[in-house]
């Protein structure tokens, strides 16, 4: 989200900018790969007033005082950043931040072969999971090199850190460190699975599901998804590319009626545009979205209000842009060619297959048996938390939103890669990068350190979920948190672990 890239080519879909993020696409992170966009790493602080304001924002980040926040945006970041979003908004962000990574140390700053104009990417390691982080910024030069930007991203391994190998014997005792560790400074709540072929080689469960009750997670506790119901979503339509109902190359305008899109625009955009995430689409989670009530969004057709009216932002499969808007319009060719509504095809023909018994788009004003409930750290609450409930959506769909188990993940995986759902050649067309973007059909695709690697992640406040599937190691890592932004780093630092173990699945 969590799974394979850093800053350099998911930050669209990453940044944070310290303000309220609409759902996420976490994913797991690995070393540099040959053929990447090369970067190096010097530990080296810039000279003068941008070193200044380097050193500035890390110690007031590192103090962890909302006072002390309010003070560095009035000194040192521009009029527009500060007045980009109310105060309190920053505020959270900032200290929700903080309260996952904990204080970091400055390691070095990041430069690119081809250069990222405007950018400074500042390498730090958090306290919290010891994992790489990335301060992504941009300074003015016409207002005394202030702030215009902040991102907080994960990155990869910094090219100037040499890691000590461990053996496969220390492998597994090594994420029981990791993973214990995260729970007991209560920086991840969720649950942890690694399985190798059909083996669950490790499991763990903590945290609670409920703090208004105190229950307690559980391995078979219902996590948000976020965004990895794209993969559901994209098998589906590979499904009916393999029964003749749909060709790839379709304009979805066949399927897409004008009372969701013009024509102009659906008869440009083909199913592998939506597919890819090139279709020029953006995000229906807007204003409107926004300022409207939860309760209006269950079925499919209740979305037309917020998807009619968005425009291209590029000539369909000119790139790459992440689109929420993209995939769920697959959800509505589904409808249209099945006759069946969406959520119902993809329980026969996805859920029900793998036997995944605790996966659906749950509703949330209904009393879902062990399902968890979202928190994310609010400074101003007397709990020190502030639960989800009314930020996202009442019923998941295409595009993200509904609920799993790490085991169901795991079914998924392992239904996948068994031909359970569709044939190894049209699993290996979705699990080919279309893009430089090193994405495929509804998954992440990379080559890292642990060989190729396919998945998904998904986030939004009060939830962050991963799923990696290591092809080449015969490898499952799934992991599910109630806490934002907590999953990415676990599974992060198990991949790197497994990359340091070189004997562990050789």
């Amino acid at each position: 989200m969590q799974a394979h890239h850093d800053p350099d080519r998911l930050n669209h879909v990453k940044r944070t900018l310290l303000l309220i993020p609409a759902l996420l696409f976490p994913l797991s992170l690995g070393a540099q790969q040959p053929g990447e966009r090369s970067y190096r790493d010097q530990s080296v602080m810039p000279d003068g007033i941008v070193g200044q304001r380097i050193e500035a924002l890390i110690a007031t980040y590192n103090e962890g005082d909302p006072d002390l926040l309010e003070s560095f945006m009035e000194s040192d970041v521009t009029e527009r950043f500060h007045h980009m979003a109310p105060m309190d908004a920053h505020v959270q962000a900032f200290m929700g931040t903080f309260r996952r990574w904990g204080p970091v140390t400055f390691h070095g700053i990041r430069t690119y072969d081809p250069p990222r104009p405007g950018e400074t990417i500042v390498i730090v390691r958090d306290s919290n999971f010891g994992s790489w982080r990335a301060l992504t910024l941009a300074f003015d030069e016409t207002d005394g090199h202030r702030i215009s930007s902040i991102g907080f991203n994960d990155a990869r391994v910094p090219t100037n850190v040499e890691e000590e190998r461990i053996t496969a014997a220390d492998f597994l005792p090594s994420v029981e460190r990791h993973v214990t560790r995260s729970c007991e400074v209560d920086v991840f709540s969720g649950t942890v699975l690694v399985a190798r072929g059909d083996e669950i080689v490790y499991s763990h469960a903590c945290g609670e599901a409920s703090k208004r009750f105190h229950v307690d997670n559980r391995l078979d506790t219902k996590f948000n998804l976020g965004s990895m119901n794209k993969m559901f979503t994209s098998v589906a339509i590979m499904q009916l590319v393999e029964r003749g109902q749909v060709a790839l190359d379709d304009p979805i305008g066949e399927y897409v009626d004008e009372s969701w899109l013009p024509a102009t625009i659906t008869n440009a955009v083909t199913i592998h545009h939506l597919l890819t995430h090139t279709s020029g689409l953006g995000s229906y989670f807007n204003d409107t979205f926004m300022e409207s009530s939860r309760m209006s969004f269950r079925a499919l057709d209740d979305y037309r209000p917020l998807v009619n009216g968005e425009t291209l932002a590029f000539v369909p499969g000119e790139r790459f842009r992440y689109s929420n808007t993209g995939m769920f319009l697959l959800g509505v060719v589904i409808e249209s060619v099945t006759g069946q509504s969406y959520f119902d095809f993809i329980r026969e023909n996805i859920y029900e297959p793998a036997g995944m018994m605790n996966t659906d788009s749950y509703e949330m004003d209904q009393p879902i048996e062990n399902l968890a409930i979202g928190y994310e750290p609010d400074p101003g609450s007397a709990q020190g938390y502030r639960n989800n409930v009314y930020m996202h959506v009442i019923k998941g769909g295409p595009a993200g939103g509904g609920f799993s188990t790490v085991e169901d993940l795991l079914k998924f995986a392992q239904a996948l890669k068994s031909g359970v759902y569709i044939s190894e050649d049209s699993r290996e067309t979705m699990w080919t990068s279309h893009s430089d973007a090193n994405y495929g059909y509804g998954f992440s695709v990379e080559t890292l350190p642990v060989g190729k690697v396919v998945g998904h992640g998904g986030g939004f406040p009060g939830l962050n979920s991963n799923l990696d599937i290591l092809v080449d190691r015969d490898i499952v890592v799934a992991v599910m948190s109630n806490y934002g932004g907590s999953a990415t780093p676990i599974a992060a630092e198990i991949n790197r672990l497994l990359a340091l173990a070189s004997e562990t699945t050789s």
